[in-house]
């Protein structure tokens, strides 16, 4: 099983079980050709026959991780139905409906470091592929093997910047030492009284008002690893947006009704503190 760290885990079933193993010897790049984040398309896929991939890539960077790199995902029609049981990555990536816009700089920033993590951890070639089956990076419409009725995915503009831009960044980044975790193992610490605090007056504060900002961001943080708010309202701002995914903290908790209101207690902040990497003090 291999997980990007950088990615929310949103794992879907059946398919992460009942899917055949592969060896990754390719990462492909598609569009969605639709703006949506990756819990979007994550809800999409989970009640959808529609061919899923591993990643989904939002306008802002986030990504989420639907099945391991190392289960078959249905996209990418041969590239990973193969006899010898190699496979290809395929990644996602928010776009206009039109699939006409180019990547964010965030996009990019994010597709380049997955792909150093691919290339390290699988051995994905740091090239451009050079057929349907050849090891490195490559876009949905390169080849035949890929699409069966063609395709121009992920659009004119993406395809220029995977040449000039992307392929040469990868390769860059590639060729230096992994950079340590920020932090050192020192966990941060939050306070429940702060955190109660800021739930009860950001969402009265103008839009991207904050109260404990410094803390707010560890916590809303730790709600997008969980795969509970988008990467975007992870600002320090305890607001509207916040509330309903503490609630669905609280319900993976355990509690229920009323007891899922959506504002934390110190038992529920401390189990997400514990999970996702943090301390709680009165």
């Amino acid at each position: 099983m291999a997980w990007y760290t950088n990615a929310v885990r949103l794992e879907l079933q059946p398919e992460s079980r009942e899917q055949q193993s592969i060896r990754p010897t390719q990462m492909i790049l598609h569009s969605i050709v639709a703006p949506w984040d990756e819990q979007r398309l994550y809800a999409y896929w989970k009640n959808s026959t529609s061919l899923e991939s591993h990643f989904g890539l939002d306008f802002d960077g986030s990504l989420g991780q639907y099945l391991s790199t190392t289960t078959r995902a249905d996209a990418n029609y041969q590239a990973n139905r193969r006899a010898d049981g190699s496979g290809a990555i395929s990644v996602e990536t928010a776009s206009n409906t039109k699939a006409s816009d180019p990547w964010t700089d965030e996009q990019l920033d994010a597709l380049a470091d997955l792909a150093v993590w691919a290339h390290r951890t699988h051995g994905i070639a740091l090239r451009a592929c050079r057929s349907g089956s050849d090891g490195g990076f490559g876009i949905h419409r390169m080849y035949p093997q890929w699409s069966p009725s063609g395709t121009a995915c992920p659009g004119d503009q993406r395809a220029q910047q995977f040449r000039a831009e992307l392929l040469p960044e990868l390769i860059k980044r590639a060729g230096k030492p992994a950079a340590p975790q920020p932090g050192g193992t020192k966990k941060p610490t939050v306070s429940l009284a702060h955190i109660q605090a800021a739930q009860r007056r950001d969402p009265g504060l103008p839009q991207g008002g904050t109260t404990y900002k410094a803390e707010g961001l560890i916590v809303e943080t730790a709600l997008y690893k969980a795969g509970l708010l988008a990467k975007r309202w992870a600002d320090g701002s305890l607001g509207s947006r916040t509330r309903p995914a503490v609630s669905e903290w609280q319900q993976r908790c355990g509690y229920r009704g009323a007891d899922a209101d959506g504002y934390f207690g110190k038992a529920s902040l401390t189990r997400l503190g514990r999970a996702h990497g943090f301390t709680v003090k009165d």
